[in-house]
């Protein structure tokens, strides 16, 4: 059983403005021609909704770039990414860009297609059209909604369809046009480069702030200061049920970690909030029972990093090296598995852990028997097909070494199985 990360992207993609999806299209790029019919008619239709009185000839998507949006209104976090999606839309359509939209329902009745498709400025199949729908979602393979699926003009080739088109919206926005691979590797190529001039200043200062917020006596911490040490940014909010729950064991690791440099030359470690609360009493509230530093609350920096780390899910710790380089974005799952251990979150640091595990786990039956549970749980590792999980019997994160189930995915710590006991051996 797994659990995913509450999604912090309605709560900071909401407040984005317009100049932050737009777009440099003067309109020149020539796309080729393309047929959707054959993909999107069905012997009864050959039309798509814009409304529920008006009805769009398929001919209105020939040279332009689809994408196939599955979602529900039902789901939370399709209705986030709509907004955000939606945002995107705009500015593209506004730039005179080929780019079309087809919502692709997997709403439970009529009356929530109506509601759900009324927030859309796009195209959507008809709600009655079902045997379509379901031969879109078997075509995509589609397992999860909400998904984006890129479809581009006049090319049949399977290999230049996007499956992961709602990464893509999430991580570059409008920026993204046309999905093709030339203008995808151009945008990661230019990541790549920022990455590499990237520092701890350029990072976390802007033209009118050169310092973080502290609850000492001080209130402020210039970042040059903290060049040298290793840095985590915690994105994390009071609203936020799985941060209230991280938030106490990262304190303690902290200390942990603080502690154990305290005769340590040259070496520092600390952390900095990067909040995405409501409002400045919310955040003040949740800083003040933190050990470290935060940016300031509604500081721009906040939206600049979220989207600079690609930064979907909430809790998220990056781990930035004393370099000023990124070391990880997955220090909350470090923390989880190695708690102060993980420090300082170098390669060399997590091989050494990780073969430390794969020793333990020769400490462990190859299989084992879970009071509760009906199936055996096979012992599984990083290098044998485990890695993060949610422990299904304490709820705490896990990685590395569990004891899972190959028949419906459940999942253990190993400390926290409690074998049934077999007739044959005695208890």
């Amino acid at each position: 059983m797994r659990k995913e990360e509450l999604p912090v992207v309605t709560e900071m993609k909401k407040k984005i403005d317009d100049e932050d999806f737009w777009v440099f299209y003067d309109g020149n790029d020539k796309l080729p021609g393309s047929k959707f019919s054959p993909l999107l008619a069905s012997k009864d239709r050959n039309c798509l909704v814009s409304s529920p009185e008006n009805q769009v000839d398929m001919g209105a998507l020939d040279d332009k770039v689809v994408g196939l949006y599955f979602s529900a209104n039902w789901y939370p976090k399709c209705q986030q990414f709509t907004q955000v999606l939606a945002r995107v839309y705009k500015q593209l359509r506004d730039k005179g860009a080929s780019f079309e939209i087809v919502f692709v329902s997997a709403d439970e009745d009529l009356e929530a297609f109506d509601g759900y498709r009324a927030t859309m400025p796009w195209l959507a199949i008809p709600f009655s059209n079902l045997d379509l729908k379901k031969n879109l979602n078997r075509r995509y393979d589609i397992e999860g909604i909400p998904s984006l699926i890129i479809l581009q003009p006049g090319d049949e080739d399977e290999a230049a369809v996007r499956y992961d088109g709602v990464e893509l919206v999430y991580r570059y926005g409008a920026r993204a046009f046309p999905f093709t691979r030339e203008k995808l590797k151009q945008l990661g190529d230019e990541e790549k480069e920022r990455h590499e001039r990237q520092t701890l200043v350029n990072l976390l200062t802007n033209r009118s702030r050169d310092h973080v917020l502290s609850n000492s006596s001080s209130k402020q911490v210039t970042v040059a200061s903290l060049v040298g040490k290793t840095v985590g940014l915690y994105f994390s909010a009071q609203w936020c049920l799985p941060c209230l729950k991280f938030t106490p064991r990262l304190v303690t690791v902290y200390h942990n970690i603080k502690q154990s440099l305290a005769n340590e030359h040259g070496k520092d470690f600390e952390i900095i909030l990067v909040s995405s609360d409501h409002d400045r009493s919310m955040f003040d509230s949740y800083f003040s029972a933190m050990p470290w530093l935060a940016l300031p609350f509604g500081d721009p920096t906040v939206k600049t990093l979220t989207k600079y780390f690609d930064v979907q899910a909430i809790p998220c710790l990056v781990i930035i090296g004393p370099d000023g380089k990124t070391l990880t974005k997955h220090g909350r799952m470090l923390i989880n598995l190695y708690l102060e251990r993980a420090y300082p979150f170098t390669r060399e640091q997590l091989e050494s852990l990780e073969k430390e595990i794969e020793e333990e786990a020769k400490k462990f039956p190859r299989t084992e028997t879970h009071e509760g549970h009906p199936h055996e749980l096979t012992l599984v590792s990083q290098g044998s097909g485990g890695g993060p999980f949610i422990c299904c019997t304490c709820d705490e994160q896990g990685s590395g070494l569990g004891y899972l189930c190959l028949e419906c995915g459940y999942e253990v710590h190993p400390k926290c199985v409690k074998p049934v006991c077999k007739h044959d051996t005695g208890c």
